[in-house]
């Protein structure tokens, strides 16, 4: 027999934790450990409404729970969200409404041998995205005359709005670091000095 999965659970309001925490332990495939205890071996399951700032702040976590695998189990996902969440190490994504005590624990499971898993309609979404992302880096002019894809005039509004790199990763459902590579790469790409100039060059171009 197999030894049970050290799993820890993350969850966005106390009902949802005792809940999770309560049915897991009466898994006798895996075994609850407080968060501070996980290793890389193992793995946090996290509830989220969205994912907010917030949410991919607590994804990141601390040095070591940064590094776990991670089950997100979601009450409402967007394809920047998953995006986003992929990049926080979540190696499996479940919508809560679709999501039973058992599918659970079977994700919990098969994300164990560094197996990521995604429901159908999800992982298409996360293709579709990747798909597009790929195209932008490979046809770095994107679809206007500026030399700018859709996400990195998304960024520029907002920047142009006065937001700083939090709110922007907020309102986008990115994370801050996605938001950075943005910039970064249309300043490098454009040999546009900084973020002001940056922001100048799409108003002259018409773009905001």
């Amino acid at each position: 027999m197999m030894e049970p999965v050290r799993v820890a659970v993350h969850a966005t309001d106390m009902i949802m934790q005792v809940g999770l925490t309560s049915y897991l332990r009466s898994r006798p495939e895996v075994v609850v450990v407080d968060r501070d205890e996980l290793t890389e071996r193992d793995v946090l399951v996290v509830h989220r409404d969205r994912m907010t700032q917030q949410a991919v702040a607590d994804l990141w976590g601390d040095p070591v729970t940064a590094r776990v695998s991670k089950v997100l189990v979601a009450n409402e996902l967007r394809e920047n969200d998953i995006l986003t969440a992929v990049e926080c190490r979540v190696v499996a994504v479940l919508a809560r409404a679709q999501t039973s005590g058992d599918r659970l624990v079977e994700t919990i499971l098969s994300v164990v041998p560094d197996r990521g898993l995604l429901p159908a309609d999800l992982l298409g979404q996360l293709l579709d995205g990747v798909r597009r992302l790929q195209r932008d880096a490979l046809d770095p002019r994107g679809p206007d005359t500026a030399g700018l894809t859709p996400r990195e005039v998304d960024v520029l509004r907002l920047m142009a709005e006065g937001h700083d790199t939090s709110d922007i990763a907020d309102k986008l459902c990115y994370s801050e670091r996605t938001v950075k590579n943005v910039i970064y790469g249309l300043t490098n790409r454009l040999n546009l000095r900084n973020r002001p100039h940056a922001v100048a060059y799409a108003m002259r171009a018409g773009v905001i």
